[in-house]
């Protein structure tokens, strides 16, 4: 039952909540301690908040996860852990997320509390509205990033990042909607009602305009970027997103994956030298420079 309750807490999934650590890494302050420290407890809460989230999630979704060819197998939907169980864990991972980030900061409380308030709100309805399902996920990053600008003191934090943030949540969040579309053929509506008002050429239209934006908008960000007036050396980074953009599209279309997009970060090798690319690149200008 506990290995039933860890699967459906889902953390391969946590790896999205990394990017509370953007705060710490753009304002220059990965190597102070107490902040890290700081940004690793934010992290820390927002797994469990987010764990809360996915258990809720999948008791609303057991009669669409029964009709799903690998959701069926979900520890909730087959089964193996309680609904009591499962009601139990959410709600003791959302009072104990809550209370901790409290006292923390309570700036990073109001924000765990508006990510759940939205998630519950997109678990209920806001999954089955087309386009909009794509924009909450999108703001969940956005809060993310947000997050960690509320537990350390920001001084060259760029609000770039925000538009940045959003623009690769709506390409991952298509992405991710046209690998279901694909997997599931005629079949889609029937697993996922949101699929229902979605086309793969539209989907391939959105794809296309916010991956381009996102290039963009990263290259100048990397010009602009107002920490480092005249020093334009992020600029090295661009090939690195450019490539991960487009690995992710090459995955999603030809390889018919992407279903579900941090199994690609932590699978997919050519993607992970991507990253780890850029990483070490961004740190040695951030903090070499």
């Amino acid at each position: 039952m506990l290995r039933a309750l860890l699967k459906t807490m889902r953390p391969r999934q946590w790896t999205k909540n990394l990017f509370i650590f953007a705060a710490l890494v753009f304002d220059g302050k990965l190597f102070y301690l107490t902040d890290f420290l700081r940004t690793l407890a934010g992290f820390g809460l927002f797994c469990l908040i987010s764990s809360a989230v996915y258990i809720i999630n999948d008791l609303l979704d057991v009669e669409s996860d029964l009709q799903h060819p690998v959701k069926k197998n979900r520890p909730i939907a087959s089964g193996r852990l309680p609904v009591a169980v499962a009601v139990a864990a959410a709600a003791l991972l959302a009072l104990g997320a809550f209370a901790a980030a409290y006292a923390l900061a309570w700036q990073l409380a109001l924000t765990l509390l508006a990510y759940f308030a939205m998630m519950l709100a997109y678990s209920k309805w806001l999954k089955h509205i087309p386009i909009l399902d794509v924009l909450i996920l999108a703001a969940g990053f956005v809060l993310r990033v947000h997050a960690g600008t509320t537990l350390i003191t920001v001084e060259r934090f760029s609000p770039w990042l925000y538009v940045l943030m959003t623009l690769l949540a709506l390409y991952l969040g298509f992405g991710k909607r046209r690998a279901e579309l694909g997997l599931l053929a005629n079949d889609a509506a029937n697993h996922r009602k949101v699929l229902d008002g979605y086309t793969i050429p539209l989907l391939d239209q959105f794809i296309t305009i916010v991956s381009g934006t996102t290039i963009v908008a990263y290259s100048l960000y990397t010009f602009f970027r107002p920490e480092a007036p005249g020093s334009h050396a992020l600029m090295l980074t661009i090939p690195f997103v450019v490539y991960a953009i487009f690995r992710y599209l090459y995955l999603i279309q030809v390889k018919q994956i992407g279903g579900e997009p941090e199994e690609i970060l932590l699978t997919d090798r050519p993607f992970q030298v991507s990253l780890l690319l850029w990483g070490l690149t961004v740190l040695a200008v951030f903090y070499l420079t």
